[in-house]
């Protein structure tokens, strides 16, 4: 695994990556501002006609699950400043890491402004692209990891990544939905329960998929197990009830949660038998 530490001297490269990222940051979280509605922008769950509101769908979570992007800004906020110490500036993991997360940054700021702009068929695209490239960043998080790497980077890096992409999987979801039903599609014949439980599904697959690559890491988990809850609160308590796809969202956050620690158990436990051999 590559090593987070400079070992070589900082090029003017490396500045520019810095502020790209940092730049990256500032527009995210100004984007999120305007989604909000707190900056005069419509708020995402008003725009497109309401197509990404708790009621729009089966798969819509509750307004309370998406106060995950305040940890989620958070975190990319705290990279954009951690990447900028002496230590990081010339080190291999960030030069591979920095323009990927800025990518993701600028996807994030473009998704809310094709909904704000009601471009619903957009953002679902834009929501795609901004997915598989999160998927590109964690698989880059994973392969530069090292072992015994200070804390402080496993939160800002390896934990901001992973809360990141699985909400962002919830999120595909639910936008995808969406942008399906406005689309007029009927679904080939399947209910609209049917259809909300195989959607639950996949996310949980999806959960289970990064646990196994990433030896149970919680993050990822942890973000798209809270999604799944509180689709299933919304089903229960929002206009748009289906008990049927709100006990598989519950069931599936519960399983996805303990296979991801069993996983890491199982890791973990190999890891001390190898050290003691």
């Amino acid at each position: 695994m590559t090593s987070s530490v400079a070992t070589t001297t900082p090029l003017p490269a490396d500045r520019v990556r810095q502020v790209v990222v940092a730049a990256s940051a500032v527009v995210a979280v100004i984007g999120s501002f305007v989604g909000s509605g707190a900056a005069g922008g419509t708020p995402i769950q008003d725009a497109a006609g309401g197509a990404l509101s708790a009621d729009a769908t089966l798969i819509a979570p509750a307004g309370p699950a998406f106060s995950i992007w305040s940890v989620i800004y958070a975190g990319l906020l705290a990279y954009a400043v951690w990447q900028f110490l002496p230590r990081q500036t010339a080190s291999a993991r960030q030069r591979r890491l920095g323009y990927p997360i800025a990518v993701t940054l600028l996807l994030n700021a473009a998704w809310i402004l094709s909904v704000q702009a009601g471009l619903l068929a957009v953002s679902a695209v834009v929501i795609v692209v901004l997915l598989a490239a999160l998927l590109v960043t964690f698989v880059l998080v994973v392969r530069t990891r090292r072992s015994g790497q200070p804390w402080v980077e496993s939160i800002v890096v390896d934990g901001t990544v992973g809360l990141y992409l699985g909400w962002v999987c919830v999120a595909t979801a639910a936008n995808l939905t969406a942008g399906l039903m406005v689309a007029g599609f009927d679904g080939f014949g399947w209910s609209p329960d049917a259809w909300g439980v195989a959607i639950v599904i996949v996310a949980g697959l999806a959960g289970l998929a990064l646990a196994v690559y990433d030896a149970g890491r919680l993050a990822p988990t942890a973000s798209l197990a809270w999604g799944l809850v509180w689709v299933a609160v919304s089903r229960i308590s929002g206009e748009l009830v289906s008990p049927l796809v709100a006990s598989v969202a519950l069931v599936t956050a519960i399983a996805v949660v303990l296979v991801t620690v069993m996983i890491r158990t199982a890791h973990a436990a190999r890891n001390r038998a190898s050290q003691n051999r």
